[in-house]
């Protein structure tokens, strides 16, 4: 059934104080499942260690592993966009949740690459079955005006999920001792508690419950997306020159992202963390200033910038190139500084907000899924191409590290340049400031 046949609109029974709670209950609903999402695709690089120390698998081919999964997620951003604007976010977000979960138990099986990349393949295109039917359910709430600050909550729910995968990782190895594999375990049962609440919860469209649409004036809310048909909604979408920029900017800007959740990981697990638990501790100020500068950067857009979104982008993705530099010329035994610093460098790389709210802005509420979809597909296409690089530039441009082995015993070895990311992410962060500066809205 499509989601938007939907029964003639009722008179909001509470009135507008009452669409107001409806509005935010479908908002917080979302945020709440979205916010265990990531414990099913950002816990891998918390593994890599282990992996490569019972199966032997070294950082570039693993790199490969993380390629598979993204490259999945943006051919399942594609297709599931598509289908969330023909049939709804809500079913296919819950159960994108309840099959991720699963595909990460079997990978937690592997004994092999194949036996990981095969299921951590599948995975990605599970985990493709969230943010964009998300989207749509949020678009379909959410006026323009207020589009900015609804979106930004919603990646400010994805930031805190970046926060969860860290923690959980970080207690299954650190806190409770075991092993890898069950960073793939345990988890991904709050993303399973996250899809069957949400089901429960949300509704697709606010004429389910009676209520009209928020009002918007300058984009076409009326019609049926259904009717277009598959590929005029495609065609639609990508005819749209700025949403193309748009997206382009993206893919630089996750690559970046991306490159600094998968990679940091390895450099505070690096050679020598267990003398060094507060070096490892402090990496989770990265996915805690994405967090809070997703939601910073979706107000500012509506508030101080008028929906110039475009602006918005540009500017934090500058400050974010300078942050990641100053991050790679700071002395390694300045934690506090480097935490903070590192904060700043999620802060400012994660302007994510005024990304998806370009989608309904440029293309309307009907096509919302499908532009957002588009955008990820650009977003993770990109991320998918820069892990196997980074990971080939460690292995193969060392530096000496002093170790203190188990008797005391200092020793200098020759070890990965995992501090390499820092100026990697830099160039992409310039890339797409300069990149959003063409997008022009």
């Amino acid at each position: 059934m499509n989601a938007d046949r939907l029964p003639p609109v009722r008179s909001a029974p509470d009135g507008r104080s009452g669409f107001r709670r409806v509005q935010w209950r479908m908002l917080l609903a979302t945020m709440f499942c979205y916010l265990f999402f990531y414990t099913g695709r950002q816990t891998f690089g918390f593994a890599i260690p282990g992996i490569e120390q019972e199966l032997g698998v070294q950082k570039d081919t693993l790199g490969w592993c993380g390629t598979a999964l993204l490259w999945s997620y943006a051919v399942g951003q594609a297709i599931n966009g598509n289908l969330a604007d023909r049939f709804g976010g809500r079913r296919m977000m819950s159960l994108g949740a309840i099959l991720s979960c699963g595909m990460n138990w079997v990978t937690s099986f592997g004994q092999n690459l194949v036996g990981l990349v095969i299921p951590w393949s599948i995975n990605g295109y599970c985990q493709a079955m969230g943010w964009a039917p998300g989207g749509r359910v949020v678009s379909n709430w959410w006026s323009k005006t207020e589009r900015g600050r609804a979106f930004g909550m919603y990646v400010f729910a994805a930031g805190l999920s970046s926060v969860l995968s860290y923690v959980t990782s970080l207690l299954v190895i650190d806190v409770f001792g075991l092993d890898w594999r069950w960073i793939f375990r345990l988890p991904v049962l709050l993303m399973l508690l996250g899809g069957v609440v949400f089901y429960l919860l949300a509704r697709d469209h606010p004429r389910e419950l009676g209520f009209e649409l928020p009002d918007d004036h300058d984009e076409d809310t009326t019609g049926d997306p259904g009717s277009d048909g598959v590929w005029a909604r495609y065609r639609r979408v990508c005819g749209n020159w700025r949403l193309m920029v748009a997206g382009v900017s993206i893919g630089f800007q996750n690559s970046a992202r991306y490159g600094l959740l998968f990679w940091i990981p390895v450099h505070f697990l690096g050679t020598g963390f267990k003398q060094d638990p507060w070096g490892r501790w402090s990496s989770v100020a990265l996915p805690v200033g994405m967090a809070v500068g997703a939601l910073v950067s979706g107000w500012a857009s509506d508030r101080l910038f008028a929906s110039r979104r475009s602006v918005v982008i540009s500017l934090f993705m500058g400050c974010a190139a300078v942050a990641s530099l100053v991050m790679y010329l700071l002395p390694p035994d300045d934690r506090l500084l480097g935490m903070l610093v590192l904060f700043g460098c999620g802060f400012f790389a994660y302007p994510q907000a005024p990304f998806w709210a370009l989608a309904p802005d440029l293309l309307g509420r009907r096509l919302a899924a499908t532009g957002v979809g588009i955008l990820n597909t650009f977003a993770y296409a990109f991320a998918g191409l820069s892990e196997p690089c980074i990971g080939w530039m460690m292995e193969h441009y060392k530096i000496s590290q002093t170790v203190v082995d188990g008797s005391g015993v200092a020793q200098i070895v020759q070890v990965d340049n995992t501090g390499l990311i820092f100026p990697i992410v830099a160039g992409l962060c310039l890339c797409s400031a300069v990149t959003a500066l063409f997008i022009g809205r």
